[in-house]
C-alpha cells in the first residue's frame, strides 16, 4: 500500500476552481457573474479581478506613443513623485499606500443639471479605456515618461452634462489627515485643488488616468484616479480627485493661492519663462544618470494645444504660460 503525502503547498481539491469556469473565466467577468460566485474565489476576489482585467486588457492608443525618448523605469518614476500630502520629499511611496482607495467615488456638481456621484470602478468599467504614453514635466525641471492608461476627461464631461454658465472646471483631492500627515500642516490651504477652462478640459489630451504601466495605478502616483495633462507642468495633474466642480469663476488652485508669483493658473510649459528661482530651458531626464535635455513649448504638444491659447496671448503675454 503506498501512501501519498502532499506537499505543505498543495491546497485541497474542493478549493480548485474547475476547469470550465477557468478557461471561461473571462467571459464571466465580463458578464458580472463572476459576483455572484462565493467560496475562495468570493465576490471581492472577482470584482477586484474585474476592474484589473479591464485596465491590463486596455487598448494601445498608437497616436500617443514616444519616439523621442523610452519611457522612464517603474522602479524609478513610482518611487519619484511629489505628493505633499504625504511629505515634502520625493520619497513618498511607503507614505502614500496608507491611503484607502477601496470604494473611492468622485462627486461632481457646481453648474451641471443634475449633481451626482460616481464610483471609480464604474468608471474604469463603463469607460473605453485606452492606454497613452505621455510625457510628463515638472516645474522643478525634471521629466519623465510613462505609459498611462485611462480616459478623455471630455467624456467625463459628456455625462456630467455641464449648463452653459460653466466656464471652469475646479477639481479637489481628499482630506483625511490622519492617513495622509502632512495635511495637517496649517500653512497649506488643504485640500489640493487645481482648475481648467471647459475648453482645456474639452481637449482631447486632458486624460482621467487609472492605470500605470498596464496596472492599476500605484498610490504614490495618485490613486485611484488622477489627472493628466501632459503640456502643462505636473502640478496641474491633480492626484486622487474626490470632487470635480463645474464653475463660471476661475478658481484658485492650491500652489497659486500659496505663492502666486512662481504658480500661476495656466503653469503651461514654456522654456522661455523661468521659474523666479530656476530655468525652464532644460529639464532632468529621470533615469538618465544625470541627463539634460532641452524643454519644448507646452512640452513638446504645441500642435494639440496652441490653438486654445490664441486669444489670450495679446492681453497675457508671456505670463499666460506661468
Amino acid at each position: 500500500m503506498h501512501l501519498i503525502t502532499k506537499p505543505n503547498w498543495a491546497i485541497s481539491e474542493n478549493k480548485v476552481i474547475d476547469e470550465v469556469t477557468f478557461l471561461n473565466r473571462r467571459n464571466i467577468l465580463a458578464s458580472g457573474l463572476g459576483l455572484a460566485m462565493s467560496g475562495t474565489f468570493g465576490n471581492s476576489l472577482f470584482a477586484s479581478n474585474s476592474i484589473t482585467s479591464h485596465i491590463t486588457d486596455a487598448s494601445k492608443n498608437f497616436k500617443f506613443t514616444e519616439m523621442e525618448r523610452k519611457i522612464t523605469d517603474e522602479n524609478i518614476s513610482s518611487k519619484y513623485n511629489n505628493f505633499y500630502e504625504f511629505g515634502s520629499t520625493k520619497y513618498i511611496a511607503k507614505e502614500a499606500e496608507a491611503l484607502e482607495t477601496e470604494g473611492w467615488t468622485i462627486k461632481v456638481d457646481g453648474l451641471v443639471e443634475k449633481p451626482f456621484k460616481i464610483s471609480v470602478d464604474k468608471l474604469i468599467t463603463t469607460m473605453a479605456l485606452e492606454e497613452r504614453i505621455y510625457r510628463h514635466r515638472c516645474v522643478e525641471a525634471w521629466s519623465m515618461v510613462v505609459p498611462w492608461t485611462g480616459f478623455e476627461l471630455s467624456n467625463l464631461l459628456k455625462i456630467s452634462k455641464p449648463l452653459s454658465s460653466a466656464k471652469f472646471i475646479k477639481f479637489y483631492t481628499f482630506y483625511d489627515p490622519k492617513v495622509a500627515t502632512e495635511q495637517k500642516a496649517r500653512w497649506y490651504p488643504w485640500p489640493y485643488t487645481e482648475g481648467l477652462t471647459i475648453e482645456e478640459a474639452s481637449n482631447p489630451l486632458s486624460f482621467l488616468v487609472v492605470g500605470a504601466y498596464g496596472k492599476i495605478l500605484h498610490k504614490p502616483f495618485g490613486a485611484p484616479i488622477r489627472l493628466h495633462l501632459p503640456w502643462k507642468y505636473g502640478f496641474k495633474s491633480i492626484k486622487s480627485i474626490v470632487r470635480i466642480e463645474f464653475t463660471e469663476n476661475r478658481p484658485i488652485s492650491f500652489w497659486e493661492e500659496l505663492n502666486p508669483n512662481e504658480y500661476g493658473f495656466w503653469a503651461n510649459v514654456n522654456p522661455k519663462v523661468n521659474h523666479p528661482r530656476w530655468s525652464q530651458e532644460r529639464e532632468r531626464v529621470l533615469g538618465g544618470a544625470g541627463e539634460t535635455i532641452p524643454t519644448k513649448i507646452f512640452n513638446g504638444y504645441g500642435a494639440e494645444v496652441a490653438h486654445l491659447y490664441k486669444k489670450l496671448e495679446s492681453s497675457e503675454g508671456l505670463r499666460l504660460y506661468r
